[in-house]
């Protein structure tokens, strides 16, 4: 039987993953010592295999449901996504049998809405924390405005800016295919995403044309539907995170419920 092939992953991949492993940390700590608190939650919607292969030290790295298996104090419940079945398989094989961890193989759009949100209602006192970090434009919006409005989940989000770009954001938005456009209608929960990609233009004849803007304006458009629409309280500028060629991959949102994690995280400890 073939070992398993772990997915190989760049310097600024492992980055994110301490960013994230440090910030599950605070975010536990803080809510483990709230006595209202009943349940503090950890998902990741696209847990992979659980570990990775660095692409700079051929080593093994612990992915973020792993890392999250060891922060203490521990979450009450861990729920790990993916949509791949051999991945699933590993990361079951890895975790084994734990009452606290909760594993699926589907669609993480409909999981997250089905099974795992309702087991994070505010009026339940409890909260969770939930890494949204997919392939492409998997995330629908419906799943943002939905964890947005319980008031009780705070997410971090990669927007991938390069698949947009590549297959959606064209100089000529008329060229775009149908099916592509729609996919990102989904992403962006409508067709405002225009207004945010393009701005008009006059030409020299006094003609006005649509002009892509640049990466940062469009994943400020889309902090702004977080905040206003979504209606996660604090929504902080977006991190453009870069492969190793220096392009931008994805914007890493925060989606937070309050102040107090990031505080906490920022500060000398």
């Amino acid at each position: 039987m073939k070992p398993f092939a772990y997915d190989e992953i760049g310097y600024w991949s492992e980055v994110k993953l301490d960013i994230v492993r440090k910030y599950a940390s605070a975010y536990s700590t803080i809510m483990s010592a709230q006595p209202t608190i009943r349940k503090h939650i950890y998902i990741d919607a696209f847990a992979g295999a659980g570990r990775h292969v660095s692409r700079r030290t051929g080593k093994f790295v612990p992915g973020s449901p792993l890392n999250a298996l060891e922060v203490a104090p521990p979450f009450s419940e861990i729920h790990l996504i993916d949509l791949h079945g051999g991945k699933v398989a590993e990361l079951r094989r890895q975790i084994g049998s734990r009452q606290d961890v909760f594993i699926y193989e589907g669609d993480a759009n409909k999981v997250l809405l089905d099974t795992v949100f309702p087991r994070c209602r505010y009026k339940d006192f409890n909260r969770a924390l939930c890494l949204l970090d997919p392939y492409a434009l998997n995330v629908d919006w419906s799943v943002l405005q939905t964890a947005g409005q319980t008031g009780s989940i705070e997410i971090f989000y990669n927007f991938m800016i390069m698949d947009a770009n590549m297959n959606v954001l064209w100089r000529n938005p008329d060229n775009v295919a149908p099916a592509q456009a729609v996919r990102m209608d989904k992403a962006w929960g409508d067709h405002s995403w225009r207004e945010a990609a393009y701005v008009g233009k006059q030409t020299l004849w006094g003609d006005t044309i649509d002009e892509k803007a640049r990466n940062e304006a469009i994943a400020e458009g889309f902090r702004k539907r977080l905040e206003e629409v979504a209606e996660f309280k604090y929504v902080p500028s977006p991190v453009p995170m870069r492969n190793e060629k220096g392009a931008v991959i994805y914007y890493r949102h925060m989606h937070l419920t309050s102040l107090n994690t990031i505080c906490w995280f920022m500060s000398p400890q």
